[in-house]
């Protein structure tokens, strides 16, 4: 069985907020947990993992991801030091499941050569940098954006920093909160500016928003079961991004 690394404590600390788009987001925070329940991500045992699920989740779905970490685990290359010794070539069909496995093998390596020259292999090194150098460090390397980037961030070293995807601009432009030409950062300024800043709260958010976007607010969106469906657009519309 998984265990997550972050079991979210949401009910410790209450919040009322004083925004018409913190109440809105706290609306679709608490539909969406009352419908799905905790999602207690990230699905992996250590911090190495979650990188690592994060560079190959990228344009692929997790089923595919855990086979490629299941095949890694099985090699015993879920550490730093196999990682690094390990050919480039050798890595790519080890990861062959999680889809554009040449690339993916590329982008690991790149992260792990960057751990290595930056903080000589310390891990808890990077995981403790503060969170704008460590968040500008991440975006350096070849392959990682800022989804990867934040997902580290988030469900690594635990930092409240919420995580966008093409999910959260789907759901939120469908009900009136965003533009459709909003920015990643715009998205993430919404839920940074309205919400508290707090890494479980951040977390199980984003986490429900993935389910909504996977099991309901799709290219063809099946509105009526779906969670938010009296979710109405929010009513003052000079707030929206």
């Amino acid at each position: 069985m998984k265990r997550s690394l972050h079991i979210s404590n949401l009910e410790s600390e209450p919040f009322t907020p004083h925004t018409l788009s913190g109440q809105r987001l706290m609306e679709m925070f608490d539909l969406l947990l009352a419908h799905f329940g905790p999602q207690n991500w990230w699905p992996a045992k250590t911090e190495l993992e979650v990188m690592i699920g994060a560079i190959l989740t990228q344009n692929t779905n997790w089923t595919n991801v855990e086979k490629a970490i299941s095949n890694l685990k099985k090699m015993g290359l879920v550490s730093l030091d196999s990682l690094v010794s390990i050919p480039i070539e050798d890595l790519a069909k080890v990861i062959r499941p999680a889809g554009y496995y040449n690339i993916k093998a590329k982008r690991l390596k790149n992260l792990v050569d960057f751990i290595f020259d930056r903080y000589d292999g310390d891990l808890e090194g990077l995981l403790q940098e503060e969170t704008d150098l460590l968040r500008e460090g991440l975006l350096s390397v070849n392959g990682v954006g800022p989804e990867t980037a934040d997902s580290i961030i988030l469900y690594a070293a635990k930092r409240p920093l919420f995580v966008v995807d093409t999910y959260t601009h789907r759901i939120l432009s469908r009900h009136a909160m965003v533009g459709e030409d909003a920015t990643y950062y715009d998205l993430q300024g919404l839920f940074m500016d309205h919400l508290p800043e707090d890494a479980p709260l951040f977390n199980e958010f984003h986490a429900l928003i993935v389910l909504t976007g996977k099991n309901f607010c799709r290219k063809k969106p099946l509105c009526e079961d779906c969670p938010l469906n009296q979710w109405g657009p929010q009513d003052n519309m000079n707030d929206m991004i």
